[in-house]
């Protein structure tokens, strides 16, 4: 075995886990891939001969690409979006499979992505690479160009934000009961029942893409008055897995029209993530019942 290959085999064994980091740092199925392949790149054209510990220091390079590529995202912005959507993992609603069982363990939720999609980029990776990697911040200090009691400091700034996302329930056949009373409400239009199956505190992010207004809604009143919008959602709506917790994919002429993510807290829906971008939907490898 020549030097390519020992060092493409030593890295297929980490490819998931990286695949793992650069979705949370990313929020994109598709960004990650580029981080995972140029973290690749960057390893075949090193001298790993003294690298002891592969899968930290693969982290770290991956950690480092994604730091770049955020801040290179804030910079192309010209205006911060009102509400983006992260990336969303779907399939059946009979479970994920195992490739994206790993991609999301630890319950990598919509919520919590949209809550680390707000973070300064050096807070993200802080954060990241120690609450949920258990890498140690004398690693990550270079990366952010800070010194490790810097960086403890962006990570528990980030943690603060973080720790206000809500845990969805656990019984993900309670999660479905609750989404189907949801729906049902929703196409027969009945407001009372949907203000009944909502936690007075919910919020609804809606995300269209850049050509149709995306927006931020909260409250039960004020979510349930969408109930129109809902009806139409409701009559095309398959059950899905989305992130892990139950959702819908909402079909029109076949295509996926949208994909909803249900945060269930206490048998109340606190949070609706919608994503009716068509452009990042069509990029999305969506599984879900036939009708």
């Amino acid at each position: 075995m020549d030097r390519h290959e020992f060092l493409a085999e030593q890295f297929e064994t980490h490819r998931t886990h990286l695949r793992s980091v650069a979705y949370r740092m990313l929020g994109s199925l598709s960004e990650a891939e580029d981080a995972v392949q140029e973290a690749w790149l960057r390893l075949d054209r090193s001298d790993a001969a003294g690298v002891e510990n592969m899968a930290g220091w693969l982290t770290t390079v991956v950690g480092r690409i994604c730091l770049n590529m955020l801040r290179s995202r804030s910079t192309r912005r010209e205006e911060p979006l009102e509400v983006h959507m992260p990336d969303p993992v779907v399939s059946g609603a009979d479970g994920m499979d195992p490739e994206q069982e790993a991609l999301l363990a630890d319950s990598v939720g919509l919520a919590l992505l949209v809550v680390l999609d707000s973070l300064g980029p050096a807070e993200r990776l802080a954060f990241v690479l120690h609450d949920m990697f258990a890498v140690p911040f004398d690693e990550i200090a270079p990366v952010v160009g800070r010194t490790p009691a810097a960086t403890r400091q962006l990570a528990s700034r980030a943690r603060r934000r973080v720790q206000g996302v809500p845990a969805p329930d656990t019984d993900l056949g309670r999660q479905r009961e609750v989404v189907d009373a949801f729906l049902a409400a929703a196409r027969g239009g009945d407001f009372e029942a949907l203000v009944a199956v909502l936690d007075p505190d919910v919020v609804l992010r809606f995300d269209a893409g850049a050509l149709r207004p995306g927006g931020l809604v909260r409250g039960a009143a004020a979510v349930a008055g969408g109930a129109v919008t809902f009806a139409r959602l409701a009559e095309s709506a398959r059950p899905a897995l989305v992130n892990g917790v139950a959702g819908v994919v909402a079909v029109k002429d076949g295509r996926p029209a949208s994909v909803v993510a249900f945060t269930v807290v206490d048998g109340r829906v606190l949070a609706l993530d919608i994503l009716a971008d068509p452009e990042r939907l069509a990029g999305l490898d969506l599984i879900f019942p036939d009708a």
